[in-house]
């Protein structure tokens, strides 16, 4: 095996397990460091810098931090900590709440943040940009370009901006004041908002002399279920998110005692909740898929269940039925999961009798979809066989060039931190763009790697390691949530718990630096390391050396970190990064100081000047 190149940015960003998956790559660890230290101020703007609304995201974000997350995967294998202490089965080992953190930055930052903020652009620098749908996309590039003196305009059809954040996620998961104020940081950027205007025609919004254009318009269309009964019982079937934002306008504030919910993603858990708060009596998901494979995030379906909302899975809608013309029930027939050798799914009759399931009004969210009738197809926009506009993954262009694409619109329907991320990737090549560059010459983010050491045992980060763990956010009342629908269920962390859950992050971003001219072979480090996860071992391919180690290390997808030759035996250190605590007892423990904890940063490079090539910034 070849020795790590850790002079490459890419090695230690991937070794910080939630920063490499998240879209906009926050820097995890820091900003639950600040909060650990009650610098929320700090924490918040950490965030700000990168994904825009923490305040939002910190309550309705998809987190694929958390999976990523080396916690939970470092408790699956401490047998101490998974002992059960009532039952069969002990804790199931889960990763540090790195949203719900994020919602504490936010909820404890002080008034300061304003003044940190970018102010508006004292200059223009002579172009427009269009921004067309006001979501979390649109919103992002907007925020990125305005402070450099672009004139940003941003129309929307709705009244308010915020796109699907304010007009489709429920206001008992975010309030109002929480949307308004992020968007407001924005909005006072100097950024243009147009509310109550629907774009018609792109031709005609080209034909208005903007130098660049972006398409955040989202997946407006929700898919309907084209079923015997659907248009007899129409009256009383509502596509999900078309319901959804009907009660985030105040337009519907009702619905039937019996609902059912079609669907298994989080607009479905979205309709099944907010039916509970108003009126439904009766409410239940129906599903035909299993409930593994359902879309919605863990988290959204354990908050249905604990609200009372069954959910059934495995019956596939045959019919709606009627009687004098009025919606009475639904027919679904019992299906189950085969699979064939290469392990594709389908779904077959169990052959067990139809279920019926009585109900008032049924909501539709099985799936959205994108709409594009606004824009000509004979002004050079070309789209794939699914009737999307071709985009650019890099750089989110489409094949107009001064038209670009982002969240929902490029892609299909994601989440709102992909929106953000796109949003960024699109404000620097609208920058690069309009000066002239390569769009395709994408900025590198900025590193820095610095020594934490204080002294020959002291470091400047807390590196004992915490045993508890995860905390449960606590929830409101079910008697009080249930009975309005603008009332918050989740209260989020009190600042002791928020302490306590920080403690949990294993500080994945202060990495052991190996110096192999300094390393005498003593085998201290390996001696003390609490997960055996430093070998010095003979070379070889890396296959064969992640079974020759210590601790074996079969979770590829993390690297190992392997030394040059060493001068005394020619032997490699080689650390599995998989399981490394970043504790610090290797460098405590090295009498040669060949080992050092230091802090990886990783800060990407968004829209302006660093972002452009050395030649036109010097010109």
């Amino acid at each position: 095996m070849k020795p790590t190149n850790i002079q490459d940015p890419g090695y230690f960003h991937k070794v910080v397990d939630c920063q490499w998956a998240c879209p906009a790559h926050t820097p995890v660890p820091e900003y639950i460091r600040l909060i650990a230290a009650g610098r929320y101020s700090d924490a918040y703007m950490v965030n700000w810098q990168s994904n825009v609304f923490p305040g939002i995201l910190g309550r309705t974000c998809d987190r694929p931090c958390e999976p990523a997350c080396r916690r939970g995967r470092v408790e699956e294998g401490n047998i101490e900590m998974r002992k059960p202490s009532a039952g069969e089965h002990g804790p199931q080992p889960k990763p540090v709440a790195i949203c719900r953190l994020k919602r504490v930055a936010a909820d404890f930052k002080g008034d300061d943040i304003k003044a940190r903020l970018p102010k508006p652009a004292a200059r223009k620098n002579g172009k427009r940009i269009a921004c067309v749908g006001a979501g979390p996309a649109s919103l992002t590039v907007a925020r990125d370009l305005a402070p450099l003196g672009y004139q940003v305009t941003v129309f929307d059809q709705d009244p308010r901006a915020g796109g699907m954040i304010w007009s489709q996620i429920p206001r008992f998961r975010l309030p109002m004041e929480v949307i308004d104020e992020e968007v407001g940081y924005i909005l006072a950027l100097g950024v243009e908002f147009k509310p109550g205007v629907r774009i018609d025609s792109l031709k005609k919004l080209i034909s208005e002399g903007y130098d660049a254009i972006f398409i955040g318009s989202g997946a407006p269309r929700g898919r309907d279920l084209e079923i015997a009964g659907r248009k007899d019982a129409a009256a009383n079937i509502h596509i999900g998110i078309d319901w959804l934002s009907s009660v985030s306008f105040g337009h519907i504030n009702k619905i039937g005692r019996r609902v059912i919910v079609l669907g298994g993603g989080n607009t479905a858990m979205d309709c099944c909740r907010s039916s509970k708060r108003l009126g439904g009596d009766d409410v239940k998901v129906i599903v035909r898929s299993g409930y593994d494979e359902m879309k919605a995030s863990p988290w959204e379906k354990e908050d249905a269940t604990h609200e009372g909302i069954p959910i059934l899975n495995y019956l596939v809608p045959k019919t709606f039925e009627r009687s004098n013309g009025k919606l009475t029930g639904m027919t679904f027939e019992k299906v189950k999961a085969v699979y064939d050798e290469s392990g594709r799914r389908s779904l077959v009759p169990t052959g067990e009798p139809d279920q019926h399931f009585e109900c008032d009004d049924v909501l539709v969210a099985i799936g959205q979809e994108n709409a594009f009738p606004w824009m000509e197809r004979d002004i050079g926009l070309e789209f794939d066989k699914w009737g999307m506009p071709v985009v650019d993954k890099l750089t989110m262009q489409s094949t107009l060039p001064s038209v670009f694409f982002g969240g929902d619109a490029a892609f299909g329907p994601k989440n709102i931190i992909w929106a953000v991320a796109h949003g960024h990737d699109a404000a620097i090549s609208i920058d690069k763009l309009l000066n002239g560059e390569d769009i395709r010459e994408r900025p590198a983010p900025g590193v820095t790697l610095v020594s934490q050491k204080m002294g020959i045992h002291e470091w400047s980060y807390d590196n004992q390691i915490s045993n508890e763990l995860r905390y449960k956010v606590p929830w409101q009342d079910k008697k009080i949530t249930l009975k309005d629908i603008k009332v918050e269920v989740e209260l989020g962390f009190d600042v002791k718990t928020a302490f306590a859950e920080a403690q949990r992050c294993l500080n994945c971003d202060v990495q052991t630096v190996f110096s192999g001219k300094l390393c005498i072979e003593c085998d201290a480090c390996v001696d003390i390391c609490p997960m055996d996860c430093i070998t010095f071992t003979p070379n070889a391919e890396e296959t064969e050396l992640r079974t020759q180690l210590n601790a074996p290390a079969p979770h590829a997808g993390q690297d190992l970190y392997a030394s040059e030759p060493l001068k005394m035996t020619g032997r490699v250190m080689v650390k599995d990064e998989d399981v490394c605590l970043h504790c610090g007892l290797c460098a405590e423990r090295c009498p040669t100081g060949a080992w050092d904890m230091q802090k990886f940063l990783l800060d990407m490079t968004h829209a302006g000047p660093a972002c452009r090539s050395p030649q036109r910034k010097a010109a």
